[in-house]
């Protein structure tokens, strides 16, 4: 979440509420105004709300140095993260309780049990706390105006929740109904779609969102492909996908293999470079629940020439535990 240049945004149409219409570069001027000096453009307490998120996310991130701490000490950091970023949600509710951004938050960090968070996204989704509104699709870009941004993420949250509770059908069609709102997908639903797919064994589908990304591969739709593929028994096929997973993306091999924690996304997924390791982390971390109700794909992989050996390297060359 970009946080910061959405609060620029904000700002920049609360003074254009103020001022009247602008040119292009007249905008583009006010919003270099506000970039300099943000406080003095904060006018609505919708605006301050989302202000008060806005800069209380940082400071929710794990950092480099978290990675050095033992299990208990991690999660006692976590937990003051978390409650440091708790307090700032309620904060910004006191100022505006339609602040969808900071409701998202709460129920994310409310819940560790993927039924119950599901539950409080839904209910959060369907309007049934303070009845927010539903999204319907049409043929416009939702993304390019930034008050629609909360709504998006909330549907892209509540796919992914539907993915993480075997709801696969629900989380392709919610998915695929916040991209109907994004051409551009700046979510990242396609992932989640791709993934649901896998699980369905709907290789059609799974097909037509490949070739509307161009066939631009990733490390969710290269481990969707492996998964689908396997499922249809389609053995020759899931190899060569399989190995092009460990290929394409870095230490990929080991991702599989050695899964690792992912903190929960707040609220929507961290930004990565294309093909790098923390994409594979990310992209097998949604992809567990369909791993783990396919049990013996793991050993299969595992099984084939090269996936253990580079999963081998790549540890001793950066250091990790194997």
């Amino acid at each position: 979440m970009k946080a910061h240049s959405e609060l620029v945004r904000r700002c920049a149409l609360d003074r254009l509420e103020t001022i009247g219409p602008l040119s292009k570069e007249g905008f583009a001027e006010l919003e270099l105004a506000v970039e300099r000096d943000i406080d003095s453009f904060v006018e609505t307490p919708q605006t301050r709300a989302f202000q008060v998120v806005a800069e209380a996310l940082p400071k929710a991130q794990p950092t480099k140095d978290d990675e050095l701490l033992d299990d208990e000490a991690y999660v006692q950091e976590r937990d003051r993260r978390r409650a440091r970023l708790k307090r700032a949600c309620d904060s910004a509710l006191a100022l505006d309780d339609r602040c969808l951004d900071a409701r998202l938050l709460e129920a994310i960090m409310a819940e560790d049990d993927p039924e119950a968070l599901f539950e409080r996204l839904l209910s959060l989704w369907q309007g049934e706390s303070g009845g927010l509104p539903t999204l319907e699709p049409d043929t416009s870009d939702a993304w390019s105006d930034v008050l629609s941004h909360p709504l998006l993420r909330l549907g892209a949250a509540l796919s992914r929740a539907e993915l993480e509770t075997a709801r696969y059908r629900a989380s392709a069609e919610m998915a695929s109904l916040v991209m109907s709102r994004m051409p551009h997908d700046e979510l990242g639903c396609r992932h989640t779609c791709a993934l649901a797919y896998a699980r369905l064994e709907d290789e059609d589908a799974f097909g037509r969102l490949d070739a509307s990304n161009d066939r631009h591969g990733d490390a969710w739709t290269h481990v969707a492909r492996a998964l689908l593929l396997y499922k249809l028994d389609r053995m020759p096929a899931a190899h060569r996908a399989l190995l092009g997973f460990a290929r394409l993306c870095e230490g990929g091999s080991y991702a599989l293999l050695r899964p690792t924690y992912v903190e929960a996304y707040l609220p929507d997924r961290p930004e990565v470079r294309q093909g790098s390791f923390e994409e594979a982390q990310l992209a097998l971390h949604e992809a567990d629940p369909i791993v783990v109700d396919t049990p013996d794909f793991v050993a299969w992989a595992a099984d084939q020439e090269g996936i253990v050996d580079g999963a081998v390297s790549f540890a001793e060359r950066e250091g990790l535990d194997w």
